[in-house]
């Protein structure tokens, strides 16, 4: 193998995200996508462990894509990171309601407001302070400033669990 794994899985996440239209925003998303790939994805909120095994089962789906024997299975039970978490979370948005994940994916990342840090404006200090917003729930009880805000909660969302945001936020979006 000529590259280590945690690039070529990089750039398996990268392809589940990204466009193959040339000019797509997301081939401007590099280092954004990277630094989501180096912050762990904590969970606080009960269930939410759902998320993060979620975004776990992508190892397996590259492991099987790219027929890869011997794989440290301490690589495989490593911490979710936010690159994984939102992935996964978008493939269950696409089940959900229809789309494509790597719409979705994008979804959040405009939610979250993180696609301002394309990579000529990427502020590593200020993703790592959003980050931080979504893991500990920091955001307003409406969602803002999460990944699924709300014109119209019925519940503090810094309180629940995240599928339970999202699915709020897809029957407002009806």
């Amino acid at each position: 193998m000529s590259k280590p794994l945690d690039e070529l899985y990089l750039s398996w996440l990268f392809s589940q995200v990204s466009s193959r239209r040339p000019h797509h925003k997301s081939h401007r998303y590099w280092c954004l996508l990277r630094q989501l790939y180096t912050k762990e994805f904590i969970w606080i909120i009960p269930n939410d462990d759902n998320r993060l095994e979620d975004g776990r089962d992508l190892r397996y789906e590259f492991i099987g894509e790219q027929e890869l024997d011997h794989v440290d299975q301490n690589w495989l039970t490593l911490g979710c990171s936010m690159l994984e978490m939102l992935i996964g979370l978008s493939r269950r948005l696409s089940f959900d309601d229809g789309g494509e994940p790597r719409d979705w994916f994008w979804i959040l990342i405009e939610n979250a407001e993180l696609d301002r840090y394309d990579d000529v404006n990427y502020v590593r200090d200020e993703v790592d302070g959003i980050l931080d917003t979504i893991i500990f729930r920091l955001y307003g009880h409406d969602g803002q400033g999460g990944l699924f805000p709300l014109r119209y909660p019925r519940n503090d969302q810094t309180e629940i669990e995240l599928w339970y945001q999202a699915s709020a936020y897809l029957i407002e979006r009806e």
